[in-house]
């Protein structure tokens, strides 16, 4: 019989964290039919002889388990092992997640009660927004938008999916509760993924996707990232960018900014103006100190209250490295929760006295005007 929904589960050298992954799995709340969907990528600890033993356990509970994988002398990657456990499935709607994660009991009912009202949407947590162990979508869907990138170690196949969920006019809708706990460690596959790659693809699907719409636009930082944007560009989206905008007075004194690398004669000399000077459209190049990862956004509208959202609208084009980001403004109680995720446009508002996450982080203060006095940001 055909399961409403597929637990999608791509695995590699997990067993510090498979039982605990399993588990969460068997102790799921939905009362329709669930299957999970394994794929062991070539792992050489024990993660195979973890997943037979949960088998049992899982199976004894009603939960049907299909396992997959090969045993190469090389794992073939992420994107490969979750389009093996998506085509060895038959769930309507998938689940999906890492080996290293643990799963709420509700999840997989919360998610699925959503699905089913938005068939073209992806569905996230509250927490990390749209990073991949918290996605799920109807079959149909999936199979829509395409299978994901196989290109192995060091490809964002995640990303790449998004970008084409989009492109292919997909939603995102979030359940407003943390549906996952998503473990960050020296091992974690993400780590493969390198900087330069993340940013590449994000600059150009900017490009894509924003730029064509604006004749020209300012780009909101005049410091080292707010540059390396400019240079990132193409030539015609450089030939569009009219302005940097900054609060740093030193960087405002300078003038302009040279484009020494250009091949143009004369080389360009861009304008540097304090932000209250500057027109909108903006590219707002967001840099999160823990991470080391500067994020290009795009904002159509003049920043006015608070700095980057606007009340009662609270729409902001964000990129964020994967990962929950959760602040709040100091004076300004109404704007609590900053979230973002891998290409993901949202600025959330949020209870106040909803708990925090643990771990904490700081935003670079030259990001956006008024940014210093954003505290207790949370990753």
């Amino acid at each position: 019989m055909q399961a409403h929904v597929s637990i999608i589960l791509p695995v590699h050298n997990a067993e510090p964290w498979l039982d605990e992954c399993l588990r969460s799995v068997l102790q799921q709340d939905f009362e329709g039919t669930m299957e999970l969907s394994v794929f062991n990528d070539a792992s050489k600890d024990k993660s195979g002889a973890i997943i037979e033993k949960w088998r049992v356990k899982l199976e004894d509970s009603g939960v049907h388990v299909i396992i997959g994988g090969h045993d190469s002398l090389s794992p073939r990657g992420v994107g490969y092992s979750k389009n093996q456990a998506v085509a060895q499935s038959s769930g309507s709607y998938l689940c999906f997640l890492d080996s290293d994660d643990v799963m709420m009991p509700q999840r997989v009912r919360l998610q699925h009660q959503a699905a089913v009202q938005h068939p073209s949407s992806v569905f996230t947590a509250n927490g990390p927004t749209v990073i991949m162990p918290t996605w799920f979508c109807s079959r149909a869907w999936f199979s829509h938008v395409g299978p994901f990138d196989e290109g192995g170690q060091g490809v964002p196949e995640d990303l790449l999916f998004f970008y084409e969920h989009l492109r292919k006019g997909g939603g995102v809708v979030r359940v407003d509760q943390s549906l996952l706990l998503y473990r960050y460690h020296p091992r974690a596959a993400t780590h493969s993924v390198l900087e330069t790659t993340i940013w590449t693809h994000r600059v150009r699907f900017l490009e894509e996707q924003a730029l064509p719409r604006w004749a020209a636009f300012t780009i909101w930082n005049a410091g080292k990232q707010g540059r390396r944007l400019y240079r990132s560009l193409t030539a015609a989206s450089q030939r569009k960018v009219v302005a940097f905008c900054d609060v740093d007075e030193n960087k405002i004194r300078k003038g302009f900014y040279c484009h020494e690398d250009s091949q143009e004669r004369p080389k360009p000399r861009i304008p540097i103006l304090h932000f209250r000077a500057a027109r909108p459209p903006f590219v707002i190049c967001v840099k999160l100190v823990d991470t080391g990862h500067p994020q290009p956004l795009a904002l159509e509208e003049a920043p006015q209250w608070p700095p980057g959202a606007r009340r009662g609208g609270t729409e902001l084009y964000l990129l964020l490295p994967p990962g929950p980001h959760r602040g709040r403004l100091r004076g300004q109680p109404e704007v609590v929760a900053l979230a973002g995720g891998p290409g993901l446009p949202s600025l959330q508002l949020t209870d106040p006295r909803q708990p925090l996450p643990e771990a904490t982080c700081s935003l670079h203060p030259q990001c956006i005007p008024g940014q210093q006095e954003l505290c207790e940001l949370q990753a």
